[in-house]
C-alpha cells in the first residue's frame, strides 16, 4: 500500500475534504428532499381521509374566534386540514369576496367566498365554488355571481388554512375582491369575528346552484421529491465514487512508471 501514500499529499489531502464536503452536502440535500416526501405524502392522506370521513362539527376542527368585529380566530392545525366538517347558519350576500385569478380547466375565473354567520354572531368564510369571468370582458371582468340561498343554511365540506401573503382587498360593484385567501386580511373588511379556517364546499342544504364549477383538490407531487431524494444520493454516491477511481487511476500511473524505471536503465547501460 505504499504505492498510495501521496494520498496523504497536501494536493490529494484538500481534493479528499472537498469530495466528502461536497458528497455530504448532496446527503443533507437528499434528506431535506425525503422530509418534504412524507409532508407531502401526509397532505395526500389528509386529502383521502377528508373524502372517505364523516363530517364533524366545524368546532372540532377549527377553534372559535375571539374578540370583535374584523379579528380573525387561530388557523387549524396541520392535522385538521382537509378535515370534512358541517356547519349551519346564514350566508351574507352584502359582503362576498372575488378571489380573482384562479384556473380551472385552463380558464382563468373566479373563486367565491360568502361569510356564513353562525348563530353565535361569529362567521366562517365558505368557497361556493369557481365561476368563469363575465362574457365578452377579459379575466378580470367580474362576473355575475349566483346568489347565496336566503335563510339558515347548512354546509358540508372541507377545512382549509388561509393563503397569506398579505395582498389588498378592494370594494368594487359592492363585492370584495382580492388574489389571494387572506383571512386576517378578509377579516379587517367584515362586520363580525372571522373563523381562521375556511370551508372548501362539498354539499348544502338547500342545494348550491348549478352555475358554480367545485374547486378541484390538488395532491402534492410527493413522489418528485422522492425522486430528489434518490438523485442527490445517487450523486453523493457518486462524487465518492469519482474520488476513488481518480486515486486508483494515479496509483496505477505510479506503478506503471516504477516498474518502467529498471527497463530504462538496462538500455543505459547496454553496449552501443
Amino acid at each position: 500500500m505504499v504505492v498510495y501514500r501521496f494520498l496523504l499529499t497536501p494536493r490529494w489531502l484538500g481534493a479528499l475534504a472537498l469530495t466528502l464536503v461536497v458528497a455530504a452536502a448532496m446527503v443533507l440535500l437528499g434528506n431535506w428532499q425525503l422530509d418534504r416526501y412524507h409532508d407531502r405524502t401526509e397532505i395526500n392522506e389528509r386529502i383521502d381521509a377528508g373524502l372517505r370521513m364523516t363530517p364533524v362539527p366545524l368546532r372540532d376542527a377549527v377553534a372559535a374566534p375571539a374578540g370583535g368585529a374584523g379579528r380573525v380566530g387561530p388557523p387549524p392545525a396541520d392535522e385538521e386540514t382537509w378535515t370534512k366538517v358541517t356547519v349551519t347558519g346564514r350566508y351574507d350576500q352584502s359582503n362576498v369576496v372575488l378571489v380573482r385569478g384562479r384556473s380551472v380547466d385552463r380558464t382563468v375565473g373566479f373563486e367565491i367566498l360568502t361569510p356564513l354567520v353562525l348563530t353565535d354572531g361569529t362567521a366562517v368564510l365558505v368557497d361556493r365554488g369557481w365561476i368563469p369571468p363575465a362574457p365578452g370582458g377579459d379575466a378580470t371582468a367580474q362576473p355575475v355571481v349566483p346568489p347565496a340561498p336566503a335563510g339558515e343554511v347548512t354546509v358540508t365540506g372541507r377545512v382549509r388554512t388561509g393563503e397569506g401573503g398579505s395582498v389588498p382587498v378592494n370594494r368594487r360593484h359592492g363585492k370584495l375582491e382580492t388574489r389571494r385567501i387572506d383571512l386576517p386580511r378578509l377579516a379587517r373588511e367584515l362586520p363580525y369575528p372571522v373563523h381562521g379556517g375556511y370551508v372548501l364546499l362539498d354539499e348544502q342544504t338547500p342545494a348550491a346552484d348549478p352555475a358554480f364549477t367545485a374547486i378541484p383538490v390538488g395532491y402534492t407531487n410527493n413522489w418528485q421529491s422522492f425522486g430528489y431524494v434518490v438523485q442527490w444520493w445517487i450523486f453523493a454516491g457518486m462524487t465518492l465514487f469519482g474520488y476513488g477511481f481518480f486515486a486508483r487511476r494515479e496509483a496505477r500511473r505510479r506503478v506503471g512508471g516504477l516498474a518502467e524505471r529498471p527497463t530504462d536503465r538496462a538500455a543505459e547501460s547496454a553496449p552501443a
